[in-house]
């Protein structure tokens, strides 16, 4: 599919938008903008999530139930565990976040009162085995206690700023913009900036062929996802219908034979179970119609929003369509129309959906 003009520049601003867990209101003031002139309703539910509701024609009809389709708001990041001293932060992971995906790197740490820069540190490594720090960096064997953050900073000026245990620390916007790989775009937070932009993309689509819907459609842009699925767990215990689609980055790796390209990956299962047989043969037909060569895929170690539902008993139905990205979790890579790919097949199954 042809790359959008919108494309990039919504995903640039999504990307420069800090949303760790729990704290993601850059990102969601950012999706509440996108999706209101597209929605019959949005609004903020009380656990954070953003939703915006497109009502079927005609309304109420009940050939289909209700489907949700979920991005999350919330990036890999990092939580203040304790303050040294020195002013010397000492942190732990937020998410499914390693010290190696963000190297030595800018940092900006989110105060209760206002931000402030640091630099995130493995220390020197002109150093001995003396030294277990340097001498971790240099095994490849690096642990978060291996890792601090430099603030140049004294306790009590830390405090004056709001910074203290469970301070969220992110990546600085100083490191944030994309970077162009030929026909590919290169940035940290594509998981989950790019479904985010896939799943407000079929969201306009969708508002502008109401008149084919056969079913109301919930957009949720949850919350906490890559900590615990906090939001899409509330948010599927509050809203109707027996069916969640999660929109996720896919991993390119050989042990799942999938491929860096704009065929979107259909996830059969991963560690939480497997997903609805119906839902995954509907996205991989939708997919097929808009002239993909979508992925199936058994990601045996990965997890999403609807996988999190299904397990919980929450869902009855779940399924996950994936945008192929290489470098999952670090510096991350997806081909141009790859989005637009994405969003096309979700278009394309939301207005054919049957129900199972």
């Amino acid at each position: 599919m042809q790359p959008n003009p919108s494309t990039l520049p919504l995903l640039e601003e999504l990307l420069m938008a800090r949303g760790p867990g729990g704290q993601e209101h850059e990102v969601r003031e950012i999706c509440l903008r996108e999706l209101e002139p597209h929605c019959d309703e949005t609004w903020v539910d009380p656990a954070g999530n953003v939703i915006g509701l497109i009502k079927g024609n005609p309304p109420g009809a009940e050939t289909n139930s209700p489907i949700r389709i979920m991005a999350h708001l919330d990036e890999i990041a990092m939580l203040v565990k304790r303050i040294e001293p020195d002013g010397t932060l000492r942190v732990v992971s937020l998410g499914g976040a390693n010290p190696i995906n963000f190297g030595v790197c800018p940092v900006d740490i989110l105060g209760d009162r206002d931000f402030i820069p640091g630099v995130l540190s493995f220390g020197s490594m002109h150093s001995t085995g003396e030294t277990h720090q340097g001498a971790d960096v240099l095994s490849g064997n690096v642990t978060w206690g291996d890792v601090h953050v430099i603030t140049r900073c004294s306790g009590e000026q830390l405090q004056t700023h709001g910074v203290r245990p469970g301070t969220r620390v992110v990546l600085s916007q100083h490191w944030r913009r994309p970077f162009r790989v030929g026909d590919a775009i290169a940035a940290h937070f594509l998981d989950d900036r790019a479904p985010m932009v896939a799943s407000l993309q079929a969201a306009t689509l969708l508002g502008c062929r109401r008149e084919a819907l056969m079913h109301d459609v919930y957009f949720v842009f949850t919350t906490q996802e890559e900590e615990s699925n906090a939001g899409a767990l509330y948010a599927a215990s509050h809203l109707p219908g027996d069916a969640t689609v999660a929109v996720e980055v896919g991993p390119v790796v050989a042990e799942y034979a999938t491929r860096l390209g704009v065929d979107p990956i259909i996830n059969t299962g991963d560690k939480n179970g497997c997903y609805h047989r119906g839902i995954v043969d509907q996205l991989y037909q939708a997919g097929k119609r808009c002239g993909l060569t979508p992925q199936f895929a058994l990601l045996a170690d990965f997890a999403s929003d609807a996988s999190a539902i299904m397990s919980s008993g929450v869902s009855a139905q779940g399924g996950c369509i994936a945008i192929p990205t290489e470098n999952t979790h670090g510096y991350e890579l997806i081909v141009d129309g790859s989005i637009e790919a994405c969003a096309g097949t979700l278009l394309e199954f939301l207005l054919n959906r049957t129900k199972d």
